[in-house]
């Protein structure tokens, strides 16, 4: 349960990160850098990091992000779901 929990609190995480950075991108002003917001989603935040590029529509010419997020998305609800069924 604690690792589901987890997972959540890292997407969450990784959503407002996503957010920032848009709003950063619009002001001409200093980003967080793809390797963070990667590291975020490789450390559990993928879903988060899937929802603010379709509510923001950050990142989502970068084919890395577009394919990549999905899948450790994945992933993510994967383990998310074997923590809370088994």
């Amino acid at each position: 349960m604690l690792l589901a929990v987890y997972i959540v609190l890292m997407s969450v995480v990784l959503l407002v990160m996503m957010k920032n950075d848009k709003e950063r991108a619009r002001r001409n002003q200093y980003r967080i850098s793809e390797k963070t917001l990667w590291i975020t989603a490789l450390l559990g935040g993928a879903v988060g990091g899937v929802l603010g590029m379709q509510l923001f529509r950050h990142k989502t010419k970068h084919l890395s992000f577009r394919f990549g997020f999905p899948l450790l998305a994945v992933l993510d609800a994967a383990v998310f779901a074997a923590v809370l069924f088994f």
